[in-house]
């Protein structure tokens, strides 16, 4: 939860939280959640294919809007 506060409190966009949020993400690789969370953080930079990577990883499908993805996020965990 605190990546997905990072991201939004950055606008979901690529700057000093995105990094915050990021290396959160990458001290817990392997973990479904901040796996699928490493996901986001490569698709807000525009980096699909890392992204991708990272969205198999979580088990979950590839999604491409921020936004909503973000939201469902948030709902789920």
């Amino acid at each position: 939860m605190a990546a997905l506060w990072w991201l939004k409190k950055g606008g979901l966009t690529t700057g000093p939280e995105w990094e915050e949020a990021h290396e959160i993400c990458q001290s817990a690789e392997g973990e479904p959640a901040h796996d699928w969370i490493h996901a986001l953080c490569h698709l807000i930079e525009g980096d699909h294919g890392n992204a991708a990577y990272w969205f198999r990883r979580a088990g979950k499908p590839v999604e491409h809007d921020i936004e909503t993805l973000w939201k469902n996020m948030v709902r789920s965990l």
